[in-house]
């Protein structure tokens, strides 16, 4: 919540606008939040509100036009290249609509692929997780062997395997059916707990967003409870 001493993600009046042909286009214009650790937060709003674009920004996938970020302590805007992918490496899971599954590795090997590159791959954890998410007799195929729903779940694994301290999930259930969907979130949801994680979850469903600790809605480029 605001205020609080040692959010694991900060943003303060975070803008962001895109060229176009007929001049830039502000899609945020002064966002500002704090979400401590253990915390969840749903982010909705329609679609090009700027959803997508937040968490690009707080991943350190893109550069803001103005504004602060902090993500587990570290500046964005004071790390470069190589800094802001260290902190992706090692504090920061991500779950965004284009998957971006390994092709050449099997289901064991993605999962594990962002725990080996963190130093903390641990195979119990990997089999414990797989087994969670209904991936344990699957742990030799390969991504194209796959449903779309056994990919998600995949991609989820993946970004929660390796213990980030902020999770930052696009649309993490959209490919999923109802059922499927709410028991990989509720599932989401216990492992970022556990973990002492904060978790932010932009989607369109209002049914899901219930469930997160707190709803902001992205409108006009800014935060509304």
């Amino acid at each position: 919540m605001q205020g609080m001493a040692d959010p694991v993600l900060s943003l303060r009046d975070v803008a962001k606008s895109y060229p176009t042909a007929q001049g830039p286009v502000s899609v945020l214009a002064g966002v500002s939040l704090d979400l401590a650790p253990g915390e969840s937060l749903a982010l909705t709003g329609e679609s090009g509100s700027g959803k997508s674009t937040l968490l690009h920004l707080a991943a350190g996938l893109d550069d803001a036009d103005r504004g602060t970020i902090r993500v587990a302590g570290a500046e964005l805007g004071r790390l470069g290249d190589a800094g802001r992918a260290a902190l992706r490496r090692d504090a920061v899971g991500l779950v965004f609509q284009q998957l971006n599954l390994i092709a050449s590795l099997d289901v064991a090997g993605n999962l594990a692929f962002q725990a080996r590159l963190a130093g903390r791959h641990d195979p119990a954890r990997i089999a414990a997780l797989a087994d969670r998410l209904g991936l344990g007799g699957l742990l030799d195929r390969y991504p194209e062997a796959l449903s779309g729903g056994q990919q998600q779940r995949v991609a989820i694994g993946r970004a929660l395997a390796a213990a980030p301290r902020v999770l930052l999930a696009d649309e993490p259930t959209g490919s999923l059916d109802e059922a499927t969907g709410d028991a990989v979130l509720g599932l989401m949801l216990e492992l970022v707990a556990e973990a002492g994680a904060a978790l932010v979850v932009a989607t369109h469903s209002a049914r899901l967003a219930a469930r997160l600790g707190r709803v902001a809605r992205l409108h006009d480029g800014r935060l509304a409870a």
